[in-house]
């Protein structure tokens, strides 16, 4: 199922259980959806599977962004509705990965790509991206491969 029919049904089942919250943060994504639809990266209205992934995870960042400027502004309550939010849209994203399987999963590309120097940090992350779409912050990866590139 695709997820635009997917949120859909969602936003359909949040009216009718009178989730107002839920219906707030499906409503985003379904926005998000129609605008990548009329986007560039949109072939005859239809858009890759990674490009909702991107979006899903766009979205995601920017309600975690605005909590943590939330909550250091003292205003917990603003907070709460962004990390709320960002819950219900990561549950249209893959498993996320956990920070040992993706350091396993780094030092299997390391080993495939010949890196030894930090200097090879740019070919490891380029698999990574490939590898990990979706399943992993780019940011945790980027540290584990310095990490383990540094040693």
């Amino acid at each position: 199922m695709s997820l635009e029919i997917q949120i859909n049904n969602d936003i359909k089942q949040a009216m009718l259980n009178k989730e107002k919250d839920v219906l707030e943060s499906l409503r985003a994504i379904k926005s998000a959806i129609l605008l990548l639809k009329t986007g560039k990266d949109a072939v005859n209205g239809e858009v890759s599977e990674s490009a909702e992934i991107a979006m899903l995870q766009k979205l995601v960042k920017q309600r975690k962004e605005a909590a943590d400027i939330y909550v250091q502004q003292n205003r917990k309550d603003l907070a709460d509705v962004e990390i709320f939010q960002a819950g219900i849209i990561e549950r249209y994203l893959p498993k996320q990965m956990s920070r040992e399987e993706i350091e396993q999963a780094v030092k299997t590309i390391i080993a495939e790509v010949g890196a030894t120097t930090p200097k090879d940090m740019g070919k490891v992350m380029g698999q990574a991206s490939k590898r990990f779409a979706g399943q992993a912050d780019n940011r945790v990866v980027s540290e584990i491969v310095k990490t383990l590139l540094n040693q």
